[in-house]
This record gives structure tokens, C-alpha cells and sequence, in this order.
């Protein structure tokens, strides 16, 4: 089971790091090396949204999964 909250707890602190860096628009988040090419190819303001968008998703899926794990102990 460690494992499991241990995965949960990385999708969490991601989508909590991507949420944050598209609300409020860090450059070592968007000026990386992995985030330039989406940057490039659909702008910064719409790279900002798809990584919030991203962050909630995970967040989301990791408060989803925390829940239905922990019915199952």
C-alpha cells in the first residue's frame, strides 16, 4: 500500500507545481527545456492554460484514487 500513496502523493505535489506555475505564469516552469516546445508550438498563454488544466487533473485524480484506496484497507 505505501506504494500506492506514494504515487498519490507525487501526482499531488505535480499538479499542485503545474497549477501554480500557470496561475501565476513562472518563468523556470515555462522557460525549461521540457515545457519549450508547447510554449513554442501553442503559445505561452494557452501553454498556461493546458498546464493548469493539467495540474487540476492530476490533483483530482489523486484525491480520486487516494479515496478509493482508502476504502479498500
Amino acid at each position: 500500500m505505501f506504494a500506492h500513496y506514494l504515487l498519490q502523493i507525487i501526482m499531488l505535489l505535480a499538479g499542485v507545481v503545474s497549477l501554480l506555475a500557470a496561475l501565476f505564469n513562472y518563468e523556470w516552469f515555462f522557460g525549461a527545456r521540457n515545457a519549450q516546445p508547447v510554449v513554442k508550438y501553442i503559445g505561452r498563454r494557452n501553454a498556461r492554460l493546458l498546464y493548469g488544466a493539467m495540474g487540476v487533473l492530476l490533483i483530482f485524480s489523486a484525491l480520486f484514487f487516494y479515496h478509493r484506496i482508502s476504502h479498500l484497507s
